[in-house]
């Protein structure tokens, strides 16, 4: 799995669903570093979000997706869309609120509760699961709360414990098998210097 590389919302921790916004230069640099953790992998098939920042990190890192994939698509903040959480905790005067815990309401988009998400996610894992099953790979590009979400989802855990899962931009991670058991095989890891 590829989250995408920096955009200036995810800089300044503006929650970032359906917003189609370009990744930044330093964006642009940490996805082309993640190329080399690609390097003799062949994937029998490779998924991404439709949102340009998934794409060009996909054509950075030198991957061609076989299908675009709504259901890669950002969590729909809905009311919560382009907003950080400093200022909705300032405006709502709740020093604590994070996402993983609010009730997701409409805004310009209908927005999703986490359980919606992970309804998406099941159904990408299904897509992926007879390609494992015949001991391939599979390459995930999408975003960072998606990712978290699939993960718990892969796991078997609740959807909520996505939060568990810090995940920051232009990153891989690999999501496997220790025998039949679903395990993280790595998490998180930035791209390789050149030549690695």
């Amino acid at each position: 799995m590829l989250r995408h590389g920096q955009t200036d919302w995810s800089r300044t921790g503006r929650h970032t669903g359906r917003t189609d916004v370009p990744l930044t230069e330093a964006g642009e640099q940490a996805a082309a570093a993640l190329a080399p953790h690609l390097a003799g992998h062949d994937f029998a098939w490779v998924a991404c979000s439709p949102l340009q920042r998934a794409r060009e990190t996909a054509r950075l890192v030198g991957l061609h997706p076989d299908e675009y994939l709504d259901d890669l698509l950002e969590w729909d903040y809905g009311q919560y869309e382009g907003r950080t959480t400093a200022d909705i905790r300032q405006q709502s005067h709740a020093p604590d609120w994070v996402i993983w815990d609010a009730h997701i309401g409409p805004g310009d988009t209908p927005g999703e509760q986490p359980r919606d998400v992970a309804v998406r996610c099941q159904r990408v894992i299904d897509r992926c699961q007879p390609y494992l099953d015949d001991g391939h790979d599979v390459a995930l590009i999408a975003h960072g709360h998606v990712l978290r979400i699939l993960t718990a989802t892969w796991l078997g855990l609740d959807p909520h414990a996505g939060r568990l899962f810090a995940l920051e931009t232009g990153t891989v991670s690999y999501l496997g098998f220790e025998r039949t058991q679903r395990v993280i095989e790595l998490w998180n890891a930035p791209g390789l210097p050149a030549g690695s």
